[in-house]
This record gives C-alpha cells, sequence and structure tokens, in this order.
C-alpha cells in the first residue's frame, strides 16, 4: 500500500492512459472493460465520454480507492468496479464492445487464458488496445529510476517483466481475433509495448 500511495499522483491521472482511451474512443451508450483499471485514469475517461465502464482490479485496496473515486464522478452510474484479472473476466460473452489494459500485461500469469478471456468477452467487431510502458527502453523518463529498483529488467526478483508484444499478438489471433497489430511503438511521448485487434464481425 505504501508503494501505490507513493505512486498514487502518475496512477490517479496519466498521460498514457489518455492516448490509450484516445485509440480504444469509446463512444456513449458502448459497454467497454479496463483490464486492471488501478486507480481508475482510463475508466473515469471512458463514463466521461458515456460508456459505461467494467472496472476490473483484482487489489482490494486499489478497488477501495476506485470505490471511492467513483463516487466523484458525474457518470457514477455508468461504473462498476469489480474484483477480477484479464485470465477470469466476471464479464458475460460477447458484450464488451471495447477493452483495453494500460500496464497490466505483465502481471497476467497466464497470457493465453486472458486471450481466451478477451476474445470470450468481445462483441463481434469489438476492439482490443493492450498496453505496457517499455520500461527497459533509455528513451523512457522513467528508465533510470526502473533499472534502479528492477536491475538489468528480467522482473525475476520484482514481479514486473516486459511483455513479449509478438507473443502476445499471436495469442490474440490464435484465440480469433483479426487485424492484430503487435511491437514497440511511441505513446504520449514514451516507448510502449503495444497489441491491438478486434473481434471478427
Amino acid at each position: 500500500m505504501v508503494r501505490y500511495l507513493r505512486f498514487a499522483p502518475r496512477m490517479w491521472r496519466s498521460e498514457v492512459n489518455h492516448a490509450v482511451l484516445g485509440l480504444v474512443d469509446p463512444a456513449p451508450g458502448e459497454r467497454v472493460v479496463d483490464v486492471g483499471a488501478g486507480m481508475g485514469p482510463g475508466t473515469v475517461l471512458a463514463a466521461g465520454a458515456g460508456a459505461s465502464v467494467t472496472a476490473v482490479e483484482p487489489t482490494p485496496f486499489m478497488r477501495g480507492i476506485l470505490q471511492v473515486r467513483r463516487l466523484l464522478q458525474p457518470g457514477r452510474a455508468r461504473i462498476s468496479v469489480v474484483d477480477g484479472a484479464a485470465e477470469q473476466l466476471p464479464v458475460a460473452d460477447q458484450t464488451a464492445d471495447a477493452l483495453w489494459a494500460v500496464n497490466a500485461m505483465h502481471h497476467w500469469t497466464d497470457p493465453e487464458r486472458g486471450a481466451a478471456e478477451i476474445a470470450r468477452v468481445l462483441r463481434a467487431g469489438g476492439r482490443v488496445v493492450l498496453v505496457d510502458e517499455d520500461f527497459d527502453d533509455p528513451d523512457h523518463p522513467e528508465f533510470e529510476r526502473f533499472r534502479s529498483r528492477h536491475g538489468d529488467g528480467d522482473g525475476d526478483d520484482h514481479g514486473f517483466a516486459m511483455v513479449d508484444a509478438q507473443r502476445m499478438g499471436d495469442l490474440l489471433a490464435g484465440a480469433g481475433l483479426v487485424d492484430v497489430a503487435a511491437g514497440r511503438r511511441e505513446l504520449a511521448g514514451r516507448p510502449v509495448i503495444a497489441v491491438t485487434g478486434r473481434a471478427a464481425a
């Protein structure tokens, strides 16, 4: 909890979340899913755009903060905060118009199951945007801080390992998604690992 509170300002409002939501482009009336919602920067943006958001977060402490934040939002009736993870999404089959995750993929214990769950919950044509910041890139503004905390970036001692974008893309394609694109890119002025796609129409 101390660590979360230390980085609360960055987790409360994130330029990367803004950029990801720009790619997701939630519309009024859509049903969308924020996987690993954290303190809810993406959730709040999507609800503000008029979408109904299921904010999936496995950490009780973070869910508590997001529940309080939800109460402060004009669109709070459009936000549901639920316990869950990518590998077991508490979302009905083929009901989501869009799904995204920001800095959450590296926590997934079973990426294959996560890809299958994404394919299960997306309705025909539904879109997915998965982004992890590439802290292991020297061009990332947090590179030195990350390297001092996590060593060479292998994640063995800290539970933070860089995501293999191509593997994640292959898993989504294998689960039936189409127009899958996976790789490194720049988003909000930061290097990221990004995987996008959509459910077949």
